[in-house]
């Protein structure tokens, strides 16, 4: 088994984890003081949001040198620290990686703008003419270049241009890319949209549907992704035991479980589970996950990420019960767990009050849409709030403060009472969670009865009640209970699960 399949991870959305120079920005130097956390949560991967130097009109998402780390997070030296002491208190380290597009102010796209037969000018997509295409952010995916007369595309904002994959000097500089960080320490990589590489010479206009929207059809998944993907899963897998995790822009289960297994990534994230809008999808996801996995590779499990609401605000309802329940399901299903910063003290959303307060540029965007189709303020706002990713990007609770100075974004009030009880929940799941029932491949057993989702690892059986309260038969014989988020009611003949119920039992003998 590789190490990774045993692992539970911890997203770490980096300006925002703890600040450790007092400028308002988190950085290696507050992350490292906070390792022992880390480690008493029980946490054996972490994986770090980019670091790298940027204009930051994608809070990093916009790479402008891929060969060093932006100031704002320190220094090399404070890079390797950190890497350094993690893995002393065994904890794994992997790091997003952002290669379907770099900054406009990146020296290749500088070099490559001078002209059209610049030495880098094939290194990205240019047309005369564009296509119908949009920016996953909204608006035209091509933006003019005057001063060498073509188009550039971009699938995201006008300041990130893609890269372009048909080109072998650029598969040859990422791969430099990837030697650089693995030389410096890091376990393996997070693939930022890797679906969404541009393979193609061919640019089909997009279909748009019956409301008007277009539909992203030939400027993602692309003829040859297949081959592009397992040829990356395995340059990362010929380097050492190392791991791969890709971000897929799909809500196909199909093209999400693709690209994983061993002519592939390590594995993929599924959103169809992770960013559900509501619990009623969770039991479905999950039986459709155990029946397509059921190979033996494995699927990702997470509810929170930098790119979506809270979980705390999205699924649990504000309601505690409900949030231990999500953590149960999380770190006990089959399948690689990711738990998001502040998701083991039950953080809560922060929601910008106006457009000055956010910081992230697809809520700016919808903004400035939104008044452009001629929307008042308030609602332009109301729109940005809908679509902004700051919800999630607040900084983390902190008995001592996240920082001295002023926080790079709004902060949420904290709620340490409620902390200290999530923080112990998570802890206890975790350390179950380590244990060889719940490694082991695949469920024993997996039964899902309207609301009631209930599965065996090894010799665990796990009982999550997403509905009304429910008495049942014990069929399993003799229970002994382990770790629950509520009274539990049970004996030889029944089990009575109220609402929201999450328990798990040890199996006796017969």
């Amino acid at each position: 088994m590789k190490w990774w399949q045993e692992t539970v991870f911890y997203e770490i959305y980096m300006p925002s984890f703890k600040d450790g120079n007092d400028d308002g920005i988190g950085d290696f130097k507050g992350l490292r003081e906070k390792i022992p956390y880390l480690a008493e949560l029980g946490i054996g991967g972490v994986w770090l949001t980019p670091f790298y130097p940027s204009p930051k009109v994608d809070n990093g998402y916009d790479v402008s040198d891929y060969y060093a780390v932006d100031a704002d997070f320190g220094t090399m030296a404070d890079l390797e620290a950190f890497i350094a002491e993690a893995h002393a208190y065994g904890i794994r380290v992997i790091a997003d990686m952002v290669v379907n597009h770099v900054s406009t102010e990146h020296a290749w796209f500088k070099e490559a703008r001078l002209a059209r037969d610049s030495p880098k000018r094939d290194w990205f997509v240019w047309q005369d003419t564009p296509n119908n295409w949009e920016s996953f952010f909204g608006g035209p995916a091509w933006e003019w270049d005057a001063s060498s007369e073509q188009y550039y595309y971009h699938s995201f904002a006008k300041e990130q241009v893609d890269l372009n994959w048909r080109n072998e000097e650029v598969v040859r500089e990422i791969w430099n890319v990837f030697d650089f960080w693995l030389d410096k320490g890091l376990d393996g990589f997070r693939l930022d949209v890797i679906n969404n590489l541009t393979l193609t010479r061919n640019f089909p206009d997009n279909p748009v549907d019956a409301n008007g929207e277009q539909v992203h059809i030939f400027d993602k998944d692309q003829p040859g992704m297949d081959a592009k993907m397992a040829e990356i899963g395995a340059y990362i897998r010929g380097k050492g035991d190392y791991f791969t995790v890709g971000e897929i822009s799909s809500d196909k289960l199909s093209d999400i479980e693709k690209y994983a297994g061993t002519d592939g990534l390590d594995v993929t994230f599924n959103f169809n589970f992770g960013s559900v809008a509501s619990r009623d999808g969770i039991v479905a996801e999950l039986s459709r996950m155990q029946e397509v996995y059921a190979d033996g590779r494995m699927p990702t499990l997470f509810f929170g990420s930098h790119d979506m609401s809270r979980s705390w605000n999205r699924l649990a309802d504000g309601r505690e019960d409900v949030a231990q329940m999500l953590a149960m399901l999380m770190l006990t299903a089959h399948g690689v767990p990711f738990v998001y910063f502040g998701e083991e003290l039950g953080m809560a959303d922060f929601v910008p009050d106006s457009v000055d307060a956010m910081r992230d540029v697809q809520g700016i965007y919808a903004y400035d849409l939104e008044l452009e189709a001629g929307r008042p303020a308030d609602e332009a706002l109301r729109v940005a709030q809908d679509k902004t990713r700051d919800k999630a990007r607040a900084p983390m609770w902190w008995p001592e403060g996240f920082s001295q100075g002023v926080a790079w974004i709004g902060e949420v009030p904290p709620d340490f009472e409620r902390g200290r009880r999530m923080f112990t929940f998570y802890q206890a799941l975790i350390a179950l969670r380590k244990t060889a029932d719940f490694c082991e491949p695949g469920y024993r057993a997996f039964d899902v009865d309207g609301a009631l989702l209930m599965y065996v690892r090894g010799d665990y059986l796990v009982c999550l009640n997403f509905g009304e309260a429910r008495e049942m038969e014990n069929r399993w014989g003799n229970l002994t209970e382990i770790l629950a988020n509520q009274s539990i009611v049970f004996d030889a003949e029944t089990v009575k699960l109220p609402e929201n119920a999450a328990v798990i039992f040890k199996v006796g003998e017969q």
